[in-house]
């Protein structure tokens, strides 16, 4: 059964939070509602979270992923299989393990216009770009970042930018022009009190940031806190290996492809 998470708001809008962050009934809350992805509206300022980001795992079920990542359960077992738009149940289970960026791209592409094609088509024309290559061992390389960054453009008109040296601060920076990040962590950062053995492998949304930590969305969160998380940005930059593609979700350049 496909979790909660993974159902979409209908509404393709961003909240604009002012500096303070406060919540409703906060007496310093100032509250505007703006189509997703609006120009900024003057002054300097950071651009706020972008808000509401759904939840898109790369798995079908996410309740299944702690079972899956460290338990061995068989990702190809997952009864809600067919969701993802996959064409057969083996080939879910190939390629689920290797979507956290396509997750990635859905949440954005629904944030900004409140649909997005299913995974598998979503991965289907990042393959014919060249985003991913299957080995002759039948292994799989990528997500390969410029090939998917036209694919992303040239299908989605959606601007992408690889960043292959991103450092943490230039990473908030893009944050506050109101871009998304699409950045590589160790995929440990689902358990962030822990160090990670490495960093990298692994691709997570940056939705903005606030009051010193980043606010993100993971495809393969094994929790709710996980798949939505917040982390300080100096924690954040533990499990970040320094590279991504950065998502200008201004008004579409083109109609979907």
């Amino acid at each position: 059964m496909v979790a909660p998470e993974n159902t979409v708001d209908p509404l393709p809008y961003r909240n604009l939070l002012d500096v303070t962050g406060e919540r409703k009934g906060g007496t310093r809350m100032s509250l505007q509602r703006l189509p997703c992805c609006a120009p900024a509206t003057g002054g300097g300022a950071p651009r706020p979270l972008h808000s509401p980001v759904p939840v898109i795992t790369q798995y079908a079920s996410a309740d299944l992923i702690g079972a899956i990542v460290y338990e061995g359960h068989d990702p190809a077992a997952d009864p809600a299989w067919a969701t993802t738009g996959a064409p057969d149940r083996a080939a879910y289970g190939h390629w689920c393990g290797h979507m956290c960026g396509i997750a990635c791209l859905r949440m954005a592409l629904l944030h900004r216009d409140g649909t997005a094609p299913p995974l598998f088509r979503l991965l289907d024309g990042a393959r014919r770009h060249g985003a991913y290559v299957r080995q002759d061992d039948g292994s799989v390389k990528g997500l390969i970042y410029a090939p998917f960054a036209r694919y992303a453009a040239a299908a989605h008109g959606l601007g992408a930018e690889v960043a292959p040296e991103l450092p943490t601060r230039r990473l908030v920076e893009l944050l506050d022009t109101g871009r998304m990040v699409m950045a590589s962590v160790s995929k440990e950062i689902r358990r962030p009190e822990a160090d990670p053995p490495s960093r990298g492998g692994h691709l997570v949304l940056a939705v903005g940031h606030h009051a010193g930590r980043i606010h993100f969305r993971n495809p393969s969160g094994h929790t709710p806190e996980a798949r939505r998380a917040v982390l300080p940005v100096e924690r954040f930059g533990a499990f970040f290996a320094g590279r991504g593609v950065a998502l200008d979700l201004d008004p579409p350049l083109g109609r979907p492809a």
